[in-house]
């Protein structure tokens, strides 16, 4: 018998003392293990509670593109035909030459070129001044409350928790969601349905031996393990262990998409992983950072803001590119925890502001529109020298999870939203 076999040996039966004794926790596993390196990839965290059975989903795929750090709208959709944006942005507005132009109002940043044909297609739309029911210019608190989505309550829960919830998704539904390209699920997840979070998926898999016998023989043992002990414990085990199992299993990344050499890029070539794989997600939730443009906005043809828009509408239309058809049943949405404000500041930069726009891809969107009622950059029309917010973000999600991803009421999923119109953002399923 070899040293790791017995070392496993030795760990089943103590792990088996230890649940048989209800002292079963994450530092007793450890111990149990004998201190040898045999876990998941300490990048890559599962966190699931068992919730009721579930019939099958039929709804969407709802892609959540986070932009963290207070994403500008006004310099990706920009309002050209509004003069007082000019008067706001004297070195940094977009020349009305240089735009993409949508209609007589609005266009894209010469840095958003990709993006043309999925709005001339009519698969992209655009919301702006859209905003929150209780604006705030700290990140952390605007990204916490846009995340929990339920205002003036004492709801502590994450708005794609509760939606997940609600569907009665079990504890087998590994992949139902997932964030990719981090292995902290955000706040949104927060709560008792089952979520999986992971830097990648190449990079999910199970650490220990080398030689594929023992890694059998240690995934056989690890699953014993977690046959007994406190569900809390049992559960998430159980699910890791599924996940690393699977995902070996999953095609590798599309070398032909045409998906940018970034994080991000990366991130949605996995997503599209998982979609095409049929694995059975549900929700997939991705960060994209470095939005907190203070100085040294850039200008139209180069600069910070060019890059990253750059990046965003590259790995958006792969990401279109690599699904295909599949993207019938996919929608994607980005949102922001708060805009800038309307005047540049003496670095080229902007600072913290309100209302922001929104995109929204996929194959039921009714595209090749900008949404929303635009509210002005007149100096009345500001919030404190912020674009104001008139439509709730939550209300443009909730269009989406109603029409496209067979959500009833919305009540639970986001207490308080009054109801509104309709926008005729997309169609129903």
């Amino acid at each position: 018998m070899t040293e790791t076999t017995r070392t496993t040996a030795r760990a089943c039966a103590e792990g088996r003392a230890y649940a048989a004794a209800g002292a079963f926790s994450r530092r007793t596993m450890l111990k149990a293990l004998g201190g040898t390196a045999v876990t998941l990839a300490a990048t890559e965290s599962v966190h699931t509670q068992v919730a009721m059975a579930a019939p099958g989903y039929t709804g969407d795929v709802l892609v959540v593109l986070s932009l963290r750090g207070g994403f500008d709208g006004l310099s990706a959709v920009v309002p050209g035909g509004d003069p007082n944006y000019y008067a706001l942005r004297p070195t940094i507005g977009i020349p009305r030459s240089r735009l993409l132009q949508l209609d007589n109002s609005f266009g894209f940043h010469p840095a958003l070129r990709p993006l043309l044909p999925l709005w001339q297609n009519g698969s992209l739309a655009v919301v702006h001044g859209v905003g929150s029911p209780e604006p705030t210019r700290s990140h952390f608190h605007a990204m916490a409350e846009m995340e929990r989505a339920a205002p003036g309550t004492s709801t502590r829960t994450g708005w794609l928790d509760r939606t997940i919830g609600l569907r009665g998704t079990t504890s087998d539904d590994t992949f139902a969601a997932v964030q990719i390209g981090s292995s902290t699920a955000p706040q949104s997840l927060a709560g008792p349905a089952p979520e999986l979070a992971t830097n990648s998926l190449d990079s999910f898999r199970l650490l220990g031996p080398t030689a594929q016998k023992e890694r059998t023989r240690w995934a056989a043992c690890l699953d014993e393990l977690h046959t007994t002990g406190p569900e809390t414990i049992a559960v998430p085990g159980r699910a890791a262990l599924a996940a690393a199992a699977r995902i070996p299993g999953i095609a590798p990344a599309s070398t032909t998409a045409g998906y940018p050499d970034s994080d991000l890029g990366r991130s949605l070539a996995d997503v599209a992983r998982l979609v095409k794989s049929g694995v059975g997600v549900q929700v997939a939730t991705v960060d994209v950072g470095d939005w907190d443009m203070h100085d040294n906005l850039g200008k139209a043809g180069d600069g910070w803001m060019a890059e990253k828009l750059t990046d965003l509408s590259s790995a958006m239309v792969a990401f279109a590119r690599d699904l295909g058809s599949r993207m019938s049943g996919v929608t994607m949405v980005t949102m922001s925890e708060f805009g800038r404000r309307a005047n540049e500041n003496g670095s080229g930069g902007l600072d913290h502001g309100h209302g922001n726009a929104m995109f929204v891809l996929g194959g039921g969107v009714n595209g090749g529109k900008v949404y929303g009622r635009w509210p002005g950059l007149a100096e009345t029309q500001l919030v404190d020298g912020a674009l104001a917010g008139t439509t709730d973000y939550r209300s443009v999600i909730g269009e989406v999870l109603s029409r496209r991803c067979g959500a009833g009421s919305l009540s639970s999923i986001f207490p308080g939203l009054a109801p509104v119109s309709a926008l005729g953002l997309v169609r129903s399923r």
